[in-house]
């Protein structure tokens, strides 16, 4: 597992010792970002179950200025501050340990935003509808979130004012864009359409 573009690209990610952490292959992280594009630079992100933190950090070396790393899970925690420390990005990057509900409510009350978040969950969580209303309230208009699930689990085409705007397949796993839509028509976003 590696970074694969920006400022830190090639350089090693630790993965995990157990199978409950299942990272983002190097394949999809890159398609991830090849559809989003150039548009995070200066940006802040949200990665959700980050568990090695791959996605936030990817989007750090991107030129995203900062990223928000969630997970419960203590080797994930740890996998997130080393991978972050090894990287040079502890300046960049807070990891918060914590269950992705308490935390998302907690950034909320904080009044935290964000451009860009997301969210890679256990695939047998079922859990994207509800994480689409929950992170609604924590982005940006014209910002986007893009889900990670499993090829059976059913995901909305719309969540409040998050609609989706692409979806990908990559063998069981299956990745979906949702862009926040600014209430004003022609908002300026640069978010994938």
């Amino acid at each position: 597992m590696r970074i694969v573009a920006g400022s830190a690209r090639g350089r090693p990610l630790k993965g995990p010792r157990s199978s409950a952490i299942r990272p983002t292959a190097d394949r999809v992280r890159q398609s991830i970002f090849n559809i989003l594009g150039q548009w995070l630079d200066g940006q802040r992100v949200l990665d959700l179950y980050a568990g090695t933190g791959a996605l936030g950090l990817e989007a750090v070396s991107r030129g995203a200025a900062a990223a928000v790393l969630v997970d419960q899970d203590k080797e994930a925690v740890s996998l997130c501050r080393e991978n972050a420390k090894a990287l040079g990005f502890e300046g960049q990057v807070r990891v918060v340990a914590s269950p992705v509900e308490r935390a998302v409510e907690q950034l909320r009350r904080a009044g935290e935003r964000f451009d860009a978040v997301f969210s890679d969950p256990p695939y047998a969580a079922g859990v994207t509808a509800r994480t689409l209303e929950q992170v609604e309230p924590l982005l940006l208009p014209g910002g986007v979130c893009v889900m990670e699930h499993d090829k059976r689990e059913d995901v909305p085409e719309a969540s409040g004012r998050l609609a989706r705007a692409d979806a990908r397949a990559f063998g069981d796993t299956r990745v979906a864009f949702f862009r926040f839509l600014d209430p004003v028509e022609g908002g300026g976003d640069t978010a994938p359409r």
